[in-house]
This record gives structure tokens, sequence and C-alpha cells, in this order.
């Protein structure tokens, strides 16, 4: 943003913060509009014009999520948009053009992380082609050598785990989905509500119908617990 000016550039960061807070929020509609009044006003900038395409990403608006990426990486000419391209020629319903980004030069320049979500990607297409043992081979080697401490470890098992619950391969698909779980500290799956981590626990009333000392004339306070979620079987 070195090429706006002062007042401008804090204009756009501002609405630019604002577009972070809504999609955590998931408030897509406040995170669009903010989106698009930086993109009014600095629509020559990369970053800017990325931000929109990840807002009509999250939004499901696949054409129009393409149109801001392809502008970003011109305007940059920078390559890490393409794991973003290459999924949302998937939602448009392209899984092949998906496989010829993943296997395109610029993919092997890429940095570790990015590569892996372009692989991660190339898995999900060959599962919209209902390639399932392509779909799993195409992960096995990453999975198994892939450090479990990476920022993307998490993601990786888990699309393993798809891919082989795909595959029909049922029971070592809940393994990769319970390491998945144990590796997500940030909730970047939903692997834990696929185990069922995440269920309420039953709570076991052992005075319903008996009476307690205060139903028997010592006042009209409940003596019994609410529950807290505290102890065995609390969500953590």
């Amino acid at each position: 943003m070195r090429t706006l000016s002062k007042d401008n550039a804090d204009g756009t960061a501002r609405h630019l913060v604002a577009v972070g807070r809504a999609l955590d929020a998931e408030d897509f509609d406040r995170a669009l509009a903010h989106a698009q009044a930086a993109a009014k006003r600095a629509g020559r900038v990369a970053g800017v014009r990325e931000t929109l395409g990840v807002v009509h990403y999250r939004r499901g608006e696949w054409s129009k999520a393409l149109g801001e990426f392809r502008t970003a990486r011109r305007l940059s000419g920078q390559d890490h948009l393409l794991p973003l391209i290459a999924d949302t020629e998937r939602g448009l319903g392209r899984p092949e053009r998906a496989l010829e980004l993943g296997a395109g030069p610029e993919v092997r320049r890429l940095p570790a992380a990015e590569q892996i979500e372009m692989a991660i990607v190339v898995s999900g297409a060959r599962l919209d082609m209902g390639q399932t043992a392509a779909a799993v081979q195409s992960l096995r080697e990453l999975v198994l050598a892939g450090k479990s401490t990476s920022a993307w470890a998490a993601r990786l098992r888990y699309a393993y785990a798809a891919a082989l619950e795909a595959d029909g391969q049922d029971d070592e698909a809940q393994r990769w989905y319970a390491i998945a779980a144990e590796l997500d500290e940030t909730g970047d799956t939903d692997a834990r509500e696929r185990l069922g981590y995440e269920e309420e626990p039953e709570v076991v009333d052992l005075l319903e119908g008996e009476e307690t000392d205060d139903e028997q004339g010592q006042g009209g306070v409940d003596g019994r617990r609410e529950a807290t979620g505290e102890g065995p079987g609390a969500s953590a």
C-alpha cells in the first residue's frame, strides 16, 4: 500500500482490519461491505483484491472469487494463491482444472505450507471425480512424512481421513480423524465433532423422585447442583 497516500492507506487498512474481524465472526455481509470499500479505495493493490477474493470464497461466490484471485495474482506476480484458485475451480464444478493447476510447475516453487494446501485441494478434486483410491494415494506419503508440529498438520490428516472414509476404509478413517482432532488446537477442522467429542454430557439426576430435606419443610431452595460441565465427560 506504499503507492497510496497516507490518508488513503490508513482508511484502506482500517477496512481490511474490519474484514478480518467480520470473517472471524462469520458476518459475511459486513466482511463484503468492508472488502468492497477497500477495493474502491485501492483497487490496484494486490492484497486488497486478494482480501475481496477471500470474502467471496467464504461466501461460496466462486466466479467472483476466481476473478479477484486472478487479478491479485496478476498484480503481485506471485503464485501463493494457486491453491485457492484451484479450490475455486472445484467450487465451479471443474475438478479437472484443479488437477491441472496442481500439476503445474509453479506449485513446486511454492513454500511447503502452500504445497500442502494444494495437495489437499488435489485430493478433494479426486474425490469430486469419484477417484477415491487416488485421493488417498495423493496424500499418503505427505501424511506419513509430515511433522505433527507443522501448522497444517491437522488439516492434512483430516483431508487424509476424509479420503479414506470416501474410499470405504472406515476404521482407518476414524483413526486419522482422531489424530487430526488431537492436533487441531485452533478448530481448523470439525474432526472433534465428527468423533462426537463436542456432544453435551448427559446429566443424570440421582435425586429425581426423592424428597430432599428442603422439600420436607426446611425452605424453598432446591439443594441439587446444576450441571457445570466440570468433571468426567465435560467437553474440553
